[in-house]
């Protein structure tokens, strides 16, 4: 089973002549205490051209220490890390390999660089005894895995050994004032002559000083986002010619930049925070099913939108796989949702009215409905289906199907994209107006909301092409979003609370206070629909669409 800590550290640099100044009396220390010394081993894994080193991430395996074992570090903040723990074992364990498969696809974990490392511990303690802090001095000796088995063996063919002394400093208890502490450390450091190290981790410095950091051919996926390449190199294709008035080149995918710059530079974004996100939804972190889940959906909704841009027969089977994705992460979102939905209303409820185990059912029907969705989210994960995705979207980045409009000038794509997903909602939202009150009507009303989603983020999409103007339209066509998004909770939370009335009386419970939540729920639904022609209408004024023309 892995342990999880939140390691809150800052590395200096040091050599063999420094030496650390008295801490006692700094902030809230009282004391210094000896720990005495450490012989730590450590190899780290990564795959061969070194996925998890590009993205701040460290694996490895250590002994030796308070703390022998795997340990997977990944990053959560400026100085801060979440470093995950399992037991000691042969090859990686697979609840650490399974945090940084979206890293590295299909690519072989390896080791990669050995480290041993002579700590030399001291705790900073408060006047309570309490410990705040340590400072280690570590003597740090760095080879290339499998080339060495001790320090001190000769180097080969342009890799050597490494060798370096460097200070930590790593919280470990303190309160809500515990980062002064490092401050005030970091000064009594500096006053010396202690600077902070150049490097954020011994495993950069080490693959930097011995030689093991591979030179990268330059990133085309990143080149693509960042207008090095990609649409950007692709103008002439396209029959543009190169302006050469100053100030003419492309800042970022904003309005000096091309149609094809800005959706890349979107698709890139929504990707990276759907591989970022991966490890929390493996971890159950909070709301980062719903954050997966969003990045999915803007995604799919950028092809969608901006088909002048990218080629529709190429972009649309992946599409189909994003709602696929979508959808599956969707199980478990939607269980979220419902259940404090409910949990709300029932809790709303007088006493005299809260006839039966109500509140009993409800968490036994949440709990069934959350272990089937948490365990359809993992194998999802775990799937080859999902792992295919994510290589499909890479690699349409690398080589992405640029249309004629991508060489076209942002504000110009951007607001034909916008207006016309724009046009579509319109349609819905009158259909639904005129749609007879009942299933039809909810139907209708449903797919207006998917059109106002779908509005939205391409508006989002063309905040950097076209500024304040998509934002505010955004903003806008969120409100109607929200309007028919609760709606559709409604709808569903009614078919919910029938099967927990079915339950209840199955059980010789009684439904009535499932019956008079789902009253309630048809009242609030049709608040919503009486609400909807003046938030529309409120929403998609003309002069909204005309400030987003170039």
């Amino acid at each position: 089973m892995a342990d999880t800590v939140r390691e809150i550290e800052r590395k200096y640099e040091a050599d063999s002549t420094t030496r650390l100044p008295d801490l006692a009396g700094i902030d809230r220390v009282a004391t210094v205490v000896e720990q005495g010394v450490e012989d730590l081993d450590a190899l780290y894994y990564d795959t061969p051209d070194q996925r998890l080193t590009a993205a701040g991430i460290t694996l490895r395996r250590r002994t030796g220490g308070r703390d022998a074992g795997w340990h997977l570090k990944l990053p959560a903040g400026p100085g801060e890390r979440e470093e995950i723990r399992a037991p000691l074992s042969d090859v990686p364990p697979p609840e650490l390999t399974s945090l940084v498969r979206a890293r590295v696809l299909d690519r072989d974990l390896v080791p990669v660089v050995r480290l041993r490392t002579r700590r030399t511990v001291r705790e900073l303690r408060d006047a309570a005894g309490a410990p705040l802090a340590e400072v280690a001095v570590d003597e740090v000796w760095a080879w290339p895995a499998g080339e060495a088995e001790k320090p001190g063996a000769a180097g080969v063919a342009g890799r050597t050994e490494a060798r370096w002394r460097e200070i930590e400093v790593e919280l470990t208890g303190g309160g809500e004032r515990a980062p002064g502490l490092l401050d005030e450390v970091e000064r009594a450091l500096a006053a010396v002559g202690v600077h902070p190290a150049a490097a954020p981790s011994k495993l950069a410095r080490a693959l930097e000083e011995t030689g093991l950091r591979p030179a990268r051919p330059e990133n085309r996926t990143a080149a693509v986002a960042s207008g090095k390449g990609g649409a950007a190199t692709r103008r002439k294709n396209f029959g543009e010619k190169e302006s050469g008035k100053k100030g003419s080149g492309r800042k970022g995918a904003g309005k000096k930049g091309t149609a094809g710059d800005l959706v890349l530079e979107y698709v890139s974004e929504q990707l990276r925070v759907i591989v970022e996100l991966d490890p929390a939804v493996r971890r159950d972190l909070p709301d980062s099913v719903h954050r997966m889940r969003v990045a999915t959906r803007r995604l799919r909704s950028a092809f969608r939108s901006y088909t002048k841009v990218l080629d529709r027969s190429v972009t649309a089977p992946v599409g189909g796989e994003l709602k696929w994705l979508a959808a599956e992460l969707g199980v478990e979102r939607d269980r979220e949702v419902l259940t404090d939905r409910l949990v709300t209303a029932v809790a709303d409820v007088p006493g005299a009215l809260r006839l039966g185990p109500v509140d009993a059912r409800l968490r036994i029907w949440s709990e069934r409905h959350r272990a089937e969705s948490r365990d359809r989210v993992l194998a999802t994960l775990d799937g080859d289906r999902y792992l295919a995705l994510l290589k499909t979207l890479h690699a349409l980045l690398e080589d992405p199907p640029l249309r004629p409009g991508a060489g076209r000038p942002a504000p110009e794509i951007a607001a034909r994209a916008v207006l016309k997903d724009h046009r579509r909602l319109a349609r819905r939202v009158r259909t639904a107006l005129d749609a007879p009150a009942g299933q039809d009507r909810d139907v209708a009303l449903h797919r207006a909301r998917k059109a106002a989603k779908r509005t939205r983020y391409a508006a989002e999409a063309a905040r950097p092409a076209l500024g304040r103007p998509a934002k505010k339209f955004a903003k806008r066509v969120k409100r109607v979003q929200q309007l028919l998004g609760d709606h559709q909770d409604s709808v569903v939370a009614r078919g919910a609370l029938r099967e927990l009335a079915t339950q209840a009386q199955q059980a010789g419970e009684g439904g009535f206070t499932f019956g008079l939540l789902y009253g309630r729920e048809e009242a609030r639904a049709a608040d919503r629909e009486r609400e909807l022609p003046r938030v529309w209408r409120k929403a998609s004024r003309r002069k909204y669409r005309a400030a987003l023309r170039p």
